[in-house]
């Protein structure tokens, strides 16, 4: 099995990324690789609750992401499981969300991938939704 570590510093605070990344409304904004659009997000957000994340190719094919919540500790650190249907093996997501000044430094520690080709593919998928994540939060800064 494999591992992946990707890891972004952006500017705003582990508090305003924990709840871009744990509340649905703000997830569909900038959720997914590049030319990817998140279309749907459900998210129950407790120890065993479930998540559901809809990327919408630009072929129009749709993909669900899924997974359960391990650990939610506020605004540090999420740990969950991750699964592509209809696979039925799971992958494990830990992110780490740590102060830094007035940036955030968040880790992504993607591991349980079975190989190389897979790996690649969540690397991109994981810079791209970093990128994201920082235009997000920079639009949000420049509103306020």
């Amino acid at each position: 099995m494999m591992r992946l570590v990707v890891r972004k510093t952006i500017r705003a605070t582990p508090e305003r990324l924990f709840d871009a990344w744990t509340r649905p409304a703000q997830l569909k904004r900038w959720w997914g690789p590049q030319d990817v659009e998140c279309v749907d997000a459900h998210i129950d957000l407790r120890i065993g609750g479930e998540y559901r994340i809809a990327n919408r190719f630009p072929d129009g094919r749709v993909v669900w992401i899924t997974g359960e919540f391990e650990r939610i500790e506020p605004p540090d650190t999420l740990a969950y499981t991750w699964r592509v249907e209809p696979q039925t093996q799971s992958e494990h997501v830990t992110v780490h969300f740590e102060r830094r000044g007035d940036s955030t430094e968040v880790v992504v520690i993607h591991e349980r991938i079975g190989d190389e080709q897979t790996r690649d593919v969540h690397k991109r998928g994981w810079c791209d939704c970093l990128d994201g994540l920082a235009a997000f939060a920079s639009d949000l800064a420049s509103s306020t």
